[in-house]
């Protein structure tokens, strides 16, 4: 069984390579909107406004993909999009450039099984 950190990193890695995101995205979120997005997933189970999203959901309605019978895999999601901005902050206070940064997309594996 894969650990709470590894499934984080796997999802975080899905998002990038599957969905389309990519560090440039996240960076152009300014506003909290992948914590807000994460803090949509991690609402309790009986509190979900399943299949619509939440109202403070930060993005387009199509975009919200619950998992109303998976906790364990909406908690994943919620950890990846703490982690997307939790490095969109750290790239930030570094001033770094996204095509520095680009190559580390599939960096946050490696780091978070470090952690």
């Amino acid at each position: 069984m894969k650990t709470a950190i590894e499934l984080i990193a796997d999802e975080r890695q899905r998002q990038i390579e599957q969905e389309g995101w990519s560090l440039h995205g996240d960076d152009q979120h300014l506003a909290g909107e992948l914590a807000l997005a994460a803090s949509c997933y991690a609402i309790p189970p009986g509190e979900h406004y399943c299949p619509d999203p939440p109202d403070s959901w930060p993005w387009d309605a199509s975009w919200w993909k619950p998992s109303p019978d998976d906790r364990v895999r909406e908690l994943v999601k919620a950890g990846a999009l703490i982690v997307a901005e939790i490095e969109r902050l750290q790239r930030a206070d570094q001033g770094e450039p996204q095509s520095d940064v680009a190559a580390a997309a599939g960096g946050l594996t490696q780091t978070a099984l470090e952690y």
